[in-house]
C-alpha cells in the first residue's frame, strides 16, 4: 500500500472518530465512503435510542430446535436457492477463514457454513443457526443494519455497537423474492484482520444470483423480459428481469429491474408491459419469436432507453402475436408509441413467424435443407428415427445450429403439440443444475408460490427434453440422469415419491465425448444411453450452400425489403472461415441490414470491422484471383438458380471447346460452364456432377481465367 493511500485512509479513519468508531488499526483498509460513515452513525443512534448497552454481553440464546425447524420450513424456498450459492461463495473466500450466513427477514440465522477455526471463535458470539442478529438484539451489525436499510452493508471492527462483536468484519446483502419483498440477508463474517475489499462485491453478486434463479424458477407460463440500460450488460448478473403474464400484466421482477425502473414491487404489479415499456405484448412475441431475433430498444416513461431480450416459458405464446394487438388496451398503447420492428412486417411475414408450439418458432426439417449434401444426409437419417423412441445426439461446433435441428426434430415428430424444454448444461451453476433438472418437493414458503418448482425433466413430460452442452454436466449428476432415462421416472429433491415421466431426449455437444470418457469426465454408460443416433453438423466453412443460406437469412432480416449484396461482399463471405458458423453469419447480416439504412445495396461499408478483418486475413493467407467487376446480385436474382447462373456467363458462348493455348484456369472455367449448361443452370446439380462445392463453382465463374493470383 502506498504512502499516499495510507494517508488518505488514515484521514478517513480520523473523520469517524468523533462518531465513536473507526479507531481500529484495520479501519484504514476500508475504502473512503461518506455514505458508509453516515449509515454506521445512524445505526449507532438507533441502538442508543433502544437503550442497548455496548459493554453488556448480548443475549445469544438460540431458538429452540422446533422453532428453528419452523423458521426454516417457512423460508424453504429462500434456503433452497441460497444454500448452493453459499457453498460456492465459501469456496471463493476460503483463504480468509470466514463464514457465510443466511438469515430470514427477522435476522434469525437459518444456515451457516465456514472455516472450522473461525467457527469455533464465532460460536462465542453465536454466529450460529437459531440466533437473532437484528439491530434491536445485537446492535449495529451488517445483518441487522442491512435489514433496516435494505441495502448492502459493511460493518467493520469497532463499527459494531457491541464491544464483544468488534473483532468481526461483516459484509451483508439483502435478498428479495420475485415480488420485491425483503426475505433475508446473505452475510460473510470473519476476523477484522482478514478484511478484503472484494468480499462485498462477491456477496452482492451471490445475492443477485440467488434472486435471479429464484425469479426464473418462479416464472412458469410467463414471458421473461431481460433488460439493461447498456446492451453489453444483457446476460450478466447486472441485468434486470421482469416476468410478464399472458394478459400483459407485470408479475414479478428482480431487484436490479426494480432499481432501474425506480419502482417498488407493489407498484410494478400495477403496470402492464405496454404501459411501462411502450410496446404491446403482441409486438414482443412477434419480435422475439424469431430464432435469430435481436435485442430490442425500448423507451421507459421517463425517456430513458433500455435494451431488452426475452425468454418464453410454457406454451401458447404464438397465439398472442397478432391477436393480442386486436384488444383495446394494446391498441390504445399502439397508437401512442413509436413504431417497432414488428410494424415493418407484412401480414405474410407475421404469419410465417407463428408456430404451433412455443417460441422461438421451430423450423421444419425440410427448411434445414438448402443444398448442402451433408445437411441433406443429416435430415434423411433423422427422419428415419422419428417417433421410434431413439435418442439423438447432435455434435458440432458452436453456432452450427444444434438447437435449431433439435427443434426441427421435435416439430417433425408426434410430440410437436407437447413442450420443447431446452436446458443448457454449461450455463447453469453446478450447485443449481440438480434442482433445475429435477425440481424440488412442494412446501409453503414466504412471499411466493405455495409449491416448489417443477424440474425441467417433468416440464418436458409428453414432449422433448433438449440437453444442450451435455458434456458440461457435472459427473455426479450424470448417474442420476441415467437412472431417470432408464426408469422413466424422476424424484424431486427432498421428495420420496417417484413421478413417471415420458420424454424424448435430444442432446448436443461441441466436445468430443469419447475423449471425456477416456479422461473419466463423462460416464460411458450415459454416453451409450444418449447416442442412439449420432449426427455431426458440418461447420459453415465446410458447407456448400453458403449463398443459399445467406439468401435465407438475409430475407428474414430484410422483412419484406429488397436488398442486394454487393459483389465484393459476396467475395468476402466466400473467403471467410466463419469461426462462429451460422450464428456469426446471422449476426453479420443483421448488422449489415441495420447499417444499410435506406440503401438498396449492402456494400463493404455496411459490414462490421471484425468480420472484414477476418475475411481479409483469410484472403491474405490464401491469395485468390481478384473478383471481376460485375453488378450487385439481388436476392430475387439468387432465388432462381438458372438466372443466377446466367449472370456470369454474359458475353461468352456456352459449350465452347477449349483451345490448345488455354491455361489451366481457362480449362477449369470452361469445364464448369459446360457442366452448368448441361445441368440447365442448376448449380447444385452441376456441383454434384463435378464433385466440387457450390462455392467453388461461384469462384470459377466469377474469377476469370486471366485474373492474377
Amino acid at each position: 500500500m502506498t504512502a499516499s493511500t495510507t494517508a488518505t485512509r488514515a484521514a478517513q479513519r480520523d473523520s469517524r472518530r468523533p462518531s465513536g468508531f473507526g479507531h481500529s488499526a484495520t479501519s484504514v483498509w476500508l475504502p473512503p465512503d461518506p455514505g458508509h460513515v453516515d449509515t454506521i452513525a445512524q445505526s449507532h443512534e438507533r441502538c442508543a435510542s433502544l437503550r442497548l448497552s455496548p459493554i453488556r454481553p448480548p443475549d445469544h440464546t438460540p431458538l429452540m430446535r422446533s422453532d428453528l425447524s419452523v423458521a426454516r420450513e417457512r423460508n424453504r424456498c429462500l434456503s433452497l436457492h441460497a444454500v448452493p450459492v453459499m457453498e460456492m461463495l465459501l469456496e471463493q473466500i476460503l483463504a480468509t477463514q470466514s463464514m457465510v450466513l443466511l438469515t430470514d427477514v427477522q435476522g434469525t440465522v437459518l444456515h451457516s457454513i465456514g472455516h472450522d477455526d473461525f467457527l469455533t471463535r464465532a460460536s462465542k458470539v453465536a454466529l450460529a443457526p437459531g440466533v437473532n442478529w437484528s439491530e434491536s438484539s445485537k446492535g449495529t451489525n451488517a445483518i441487522g443494519t442491512a435489514l433496516v436499510t435494505e441495502t448492502p452493508t459493511i460493518v467493520h471492527a469497532d463499527e459494531h455497537f457491541v464491544h464483544a462483536n468488534q473483532f468481526l468484519t461483516c459484509s451483508s446483502s439483502p435478498i428479495f423474492d420475485p415480488r420485491g419483498n425483503l426475505v433475508g440477508v446473505l452475510d460473510v463474517s470473519g476476523d477484522h484482520h482478514s478484511f478484503h475489499v472484494h468480499t462485498m462485491g462477491l456477496v452482492k453478486m451471490s445475492a443477485r444470483m440467488i434472486q435471479n434463479h429464484w425469479l426464473i424458477e418462479d416464472s412458469h407460463q410467463t414471458l421473461r423480459l431481460h433488460f439493461h440500460l447498456r446492451r453489453d450488460y444483457l446476460g450478466t448478473l447486472m441485468e434486470g428481469i421482469v416476468s410478464v403474464g399472458q394478459d400483459g400484466k407485470l408479475l414479478a421482477a428482480n431487484r436490479a429491474a426494480l432499481d432501474m425502473l425506480r419502482l417498488s414491487g407493489a407498484a410494478l404489479r400495477m403496470n402492464t408491459v405496454a404501459g411501462l415499456f411502450g410496446v404491446s405484448l403482441g409486438a414482443l412475441v412477434d419480435h422475439f419469436g424469431s430464432t435469430l431475433s435481436t435485442p430490442l430498444e425500448l423507451s421507459l416513461p421517463d425517456g430513458r432507453q433500455i435494451h431488452a431480450s426475452a425468454r418464453f416459458n410454457g406454451t401458447g405464446w404464438h397465439q398472442l402475436g397478432r391477436a393480442r394487438d386486436d384488444q383495446p388496451e394494446a391498441l390504445a398503447h399502439e397508437s401512442a408509441r413509436e413504431p417497432t420492428a414488428r410494424d415493418a412486417l407484412p401480414d405474410t411475414a407475421r404469419e410465417t413467424m407463428a408456430h404451433p408450439n412455443a417460441v422461438p418458432p421451430s423450423p421444419s426439417l425440410r427448411q434445414l435443407q438448402t443444398g448442402d449434401a451433408r445437411m441433406d444426409d443429416v435430415v434423411t437419417r433423422v427422419k428415419r428415427v422419428l417417433d421410434r423412441d431413439i435418442p439423438v445426439l447432435i455434435q458440432g461446433e458452436t453456432g452450427t445450429g444444434k438447437e435449431m435441428l433439435a427443434r426441427a426434430i421435435h416439430q417433425g415428430s408426434r410430440r410437436a403439440s407437447g413442450p420443447f424444454i431446452a436446458v443448457n448444461c454449461a450455463s447453469i451453476p453446478e450447485t443449481l443444475i440438480e434442482s433445475e433438472l429435477f425440481g424440488y418437493e412442494e412446501g409453503a414458503f414466504t412471499g411466493a408460490r405455495r409449491k416448489g418448482a417443477v424440474g425441467k425433466v417433468l416440464q418436458a413430460h409428453g414432449g422433448t427434453l433438449f440437453l444442450d452442452e451435455i458434456g458440461d454436466m457435472p459427473l455426479s449428476l450424470q448417474a442420476r440422469l441415467l437412472r431417470v432415462l432408464q426408469e422413466r421416472e424422476v424424484t424431486p429433491l427432498g421428495g420420496t415419491r417417484a413421478l413417471p415421466v415420458d420424454v424424448s431426449v435430444i442432446s448436443a455437444t461441441h466436445q468430443p465425448l469419447r475423449e471425456l470418457i477416456d479422461r473419466k469426465q463423462f460416464r460411458e454408460d450415459l454416453y451409450y444411453r444418449l447416442n442412439g443416433l449420432v449426427v455431426q453438423l458440418p461447420a459453415l466453412r465446410e458447407r456448400t450452400d453458403l449463398l443459399a443460406l445467406t439468401e435465407k437469412l438475409l430475407k428474414r432480416e430484410c422483412r419484406g425489403r429488397l436488398l442486394r449484396l454487393d459483389a465484393e461482399v459476396l467475395r468476402l463471405m466466400q473467403a471467410c472461415r466463419w469461426p462462429g458458423n451460422i450464428r456469426q453469419l446471422a449476426t453479420v447480416l443483421r448488422t449489415a441490414v441495420a447499417m444499410a439504412g435506406d440503401d438498396a445495396v449492402i456494400t463493404v461499408d455496411h459490414l462490421s470491422e471484425d468480420f472484414l478483418q477476418d475475411a481479409r486475413r483469410t484472403l491474405d493467407e490464401e491469395p485468390a484471383p481478384a473478383a471481376a467487376a460485375r453488378p450487385p446480385l439481388s436476392m430475387a436474382h439468387h432465388a432462381n438458380p438458372q438466372t443466377s447462373a446466367a449472370a456470369p456467363l454474359d458475353g461468352a458462348q456456352v459449350g465452347e471447346a477449349p483451345s490448345g493455348r488455354s491455361t489451366l484456369h481457362q480449362l477449369e472455367h470452361d469445364t464448369v460452364r459446360r457442366a452448368l449448361a448441361e445441368a440447365g443452370g442448376n448449380i447444385s446439380v452441376a456441383a454434384r456432377r463435378l464433385g466440387i462445392s457450390r462455392n467453388t463453382i461461384y469462384r470459377k465463374l466469377y474469377w476469370p481465367p486471366g485474373a492474377g493470383r
